[in-house]
């Protein structure tokens, strides 16, 4: 497939009206081919009239037509072959099989919610029906379902270039849901969001949908975004990335006339605990798995153990200097790009500067290396210095943590209760202190939307049980996962009908149940027919 630098908008291939661009290589700081260009406001309200139009007619699929058309879009992502995860490792500085890895991650999600939606749980149909002589006073009938919200935008995430992208979680669940989508496409790897979007393009044409049905825009700054976001035919937004974007972004849909919700993941520490005896039995193997945790993909995910909070002891004393040695080996690795190197080593800057903060141990050097590398770190610091320094809990995108050293049980407790809300939080112990931590755990599940025991924060499977969200500052709404098939809860809305006739009521909610869907019936799970 040839990459254009155009933009999707109404099922054509169009030029951006707004200026051109190139992306970057970040392994060698070099330019790639081609030239890209950039929408202009009037193509990305283009753009939003087509997913409105698109909105009733694709709202009014049958779950099955829904799925079999995600079933093509991963059909037509896989059909790209290897020119897909080649353009991802030119753009993005990952190794090739990190971008196979991602394309499988893509598909097996798309195919996941397929399965999903097919099963109709997601409607969670409820149906009262009339009880004409009930005293003091009859009831009507009553029927309950969920309906897509309408056209969501989407703001495609630097660090996972096909996972929560264009074709990424947040647009599965979407699509999943009956609503058209825009994706904003990420500046960093252009090149990945058009081969994916031509991938789409063909699947809508194939499922015979709507052309509005999926658009892809890029645009420079934040002005196209924030014209997508205040777009009244708009009704939701997904993002991955920073605090301040996700707030941007949150504080322009409240402030519209009709308010939106924003569902965005932001920052995260994510904490890691590691209790006395767990160290005490296996400092050395923790801190194996504690540095391949941080130095995974250079650090570049959410869920990156950003902080870790423990009891000092001669058992943390080996699980320095296991680190330390671990680190030492870990080569200077390639930043997904110029902006975000640079924000890492501001940030680590920062941190060694802080009062009382101690280097642990660093990653091998930059050297001589070409492009946009980084050095990974370990700093130490004691309970006391965190708890007076809010900046010590400020998240650094990349591969860097800070320890945290704790005279005791209660200054550790002090120090997880003051951290802000996290994707995660991990406790490294054994089955013994699990039982006696009661306190510990009850601080965590307040403050996370995960919680791990004696495994690392990296890698969020992707399945129905999966919660990828969590207290603000980690998320916008606590209440949602942007990972599994829970997250297409995001991209619907209840509605009821009362009284409704019955030959006008959705295929769901029909008596003769066409769809063989399970419904709560008169307070009775099953899928048998209503006799009516």
């Amino acid at each position: 497939m040839m990459i254009t630098g155009q933009q999707l908008i109404n099922g054509l291939w169009v030029q951006g009206e707004a200026g051109q661009y190139q992306a970057v290589n970040p392994a060698a700081a070099a330019f790639i081919e081609p030239v890209m260009s950039y929408a202009s406001k009037a193509q990305v309200h283009q753009a939003v009239a087509a997913a409105a139009a698109a909105a009733p007619v694709f709202a009014a699929t049958s779950l099955q037509q829904r799925a079999e058309f995600l079933e093509l879009c991963a059909d037509e992502i896989m059909a790209l072959g290897d020119a897909l995860p080649e353009r991802v490792a030119l753009e993005t500085g990952y190794p090739k099989a990190r971008g196979e890895g991602e394309r499988a991650r893509t598909v097996n999600q798309l195919r996941l919610f397929a399965s999903s939606i097919r099963s109709g749980e997601y409607l969670n149909i409820r149906i009262d029906t009339a009880l004409p002589d009930r005293q003091p006073l009859p009831r009507p009938d009553i029927r309950y379902t969920n309906q897509p919200i309408g056209p969501v935008v989407v703001f495609g995430a630097s660090n996972f270039p096909l996972a929560f992208s264009v074709a990424g979680g947040d647009t599965a669940a979407a699509l999943a849901a009956g609503c058209p989508v825009i994706v904003k496409g990420h500046n960093s790897h252009p090149g990945t969001c058009e081969l994916v979007a031509q991938a789409l393009h063909k699947a809508v044409q194939k499922a015979g949908l709507p052309a509005g049905v999926f658009s892809l825009i890029m645009g420079a700054g934040r002005e196209v975004g924030s014209e997508l976001v205040v777009a009244p035919a708009v009704k939701a937004v997904g993002f991955t990335g920073s605090l301040a974007g996700g707030m941007a972004l949150f504080q322009l849909a409240n402030n519209r006339p009709e308010p939106i919700p924003v569902f965005a993941e932001m920052g995260s520490v994510n904490p890691v605990v590691l209790l006395p005896e767990a160290l005490e039995q296996n400092a050395e193997g923790i801190a194996a798995g504690f540095v391949g945790s941080l130095t995974l993909g250079v650090g570049q995910f959410c869920v990156n153990p950003g902080v870790a909070v423990a009891i000092q002891n001669p058992a943390l004393d080996r699980f320095c200097a296991a680190a330390s040695a671990a680190l030492a080996k870990v080569p200077a690795g390639v930043m997904l790009n110029e902006g975000i190197a640079a924000a890492y080593q501001k940030g680590t800057a920062h941190l060694s500067a802080q009062s009382g903060v101690e280097l642990v141990g660093s990653g091998e050097a930059v050297g001589e290396k070409a492009g946009f590398c980084t050095q990974a770190k370990l700093f130490k610091v004691t309970a006391e210095a965190f708890l007076a320094n809010p900046h010590l809990q400020e998240e650094v995108f990349g591969h860097v943590s800070v320890l945290v050293s704790c005279a005791d049980q209660a200054q550790l407790l002090a120090v997880v209760r003051t951290l802000k809300g996290q994707l995660t939080g991990t406790l490294q112990a054994t089955a013994a202190e699990l039982a006696t931590q009661a306190e510990l755990i009850s601080v965590l599940r307040q403050k996370v939307g995960r919680l791990v025991v004696n495994n690392f924060p990296t890698g969020v499977e992707v399945c129905d049980a999966m919660m990828h969200g969590g207290p603000f500052p980690a998320a916008t709404d606590a209440r949602f996962t942007s990972v599994g098939t829970a997250s297409i809860a995001r991209f619907v809305r209840p509605i009821c009908f009362q009284n409704y006739p019955a030959e006008l009521l959705p295929p769901e909610l029909q008596n003769a149940n066409p769809w063989g869907l399970p419904r709560l019936v008169n307070g009775v799970k099953t899928s048998a027919v209503v006799d009516a």
